[in-house]
């Protein structure tokens, strides 16, 4: 079986919509028994979003009902090809990402997550990222934006608001962007004046004198 995207959010929107039994939810969500009760009891996973598996295609309506009628049957997830975007032939989207309606106000926290945890993605990939307007993400970054007193930065791929691998891909690129703009923008280092070869350097030459037996033994004239 495909693991599914997370877990954690998948379990909890499980838990509070479904009648699964824990059993089947932690099979599903490849998570310990023991974790997915702690979900329930609000110990695990405090303040996680439920993420809807069948909306964000991981599992049909119909499977899920199957296995609410059956307690022992094991939900089979809808298969993903993961193979690395760089491989994958596929035509890619132009243009801000849709967001449905009824996620559109989470925007907000989505966009001051990504400022407070991401400070190098640029407004222009946020923009794309989940589908919002540079007005809006410079109002949240000004903090004036008429939502800003009630504002919660929230992880934008737990609102359903992009895939982890959009998310990933993003922050690569704003991380090479970086990286090159701080190694153009390095001072040189100041090498200073060159010494000069050891060879190139004059040398002042001693004036030789020569002694012979005769100026050795000749008398010095006395002083006046």
């Amino acid at each position: 079986m495909s693991k599914i995207l997370m877990p954690k959010a998948t379990a909890v929107w499980l838990i509070d919509n479904t009648v699964l039994t824990f059993e089947q939810i932690s099979a599903f969500c490849d998570l310990h028994i023991l974790e997915v009760k702690g979900i329930a009891d609000g110990d695990v996973a405090t303040g996680i979003r439920g993420a809807d598996p069948i909306s964000n295609g991981q599992v049909t309506r119909d499977e899920i009902e199957k296995a609410e009628k059956d307690p022992s049957y094991n939900l089979v997830a809808i298969s993903f090809d993961h193979t690395p975007t760089q491989t994958k032939k596929t035509k890619k989207r132009r243009g801000s990402r849709y967001t449905p309606l009824s996620r559109r106000q989470d925007r907000p926290d989505a966009i001051a997550w990504l400022v407070r945890n991401h400070p190098e993605i640029s407004d222009p990939q946020i923009s794309k990222l989940i589908g919002t307007t540079k007005p809006t993400i410079k109002s949240i970054r000004d903090r004036t934006h008429w939502k800003t007193s009630t504002i919660n930065p929230t992880d934008p791929v737990s609102l359903g608001l992009c895939t982890q691998v959009d998310l990933d891909e993003a922050v690569k690129i704003a991380a090479e962007k970086k990286a090159k703009r701080d190694a153009q923008n390095a001072p040189k280092n100041d090498e200073g004046e060159a010494l000069q070869p050891v060879t190139d350097t004059p040398v002042e030459e001693t004036p030789k004198t020569e002694h012979t037996l005769e100026s050795l033994f000749k008398p010095t004239a006395p002083e006046n």
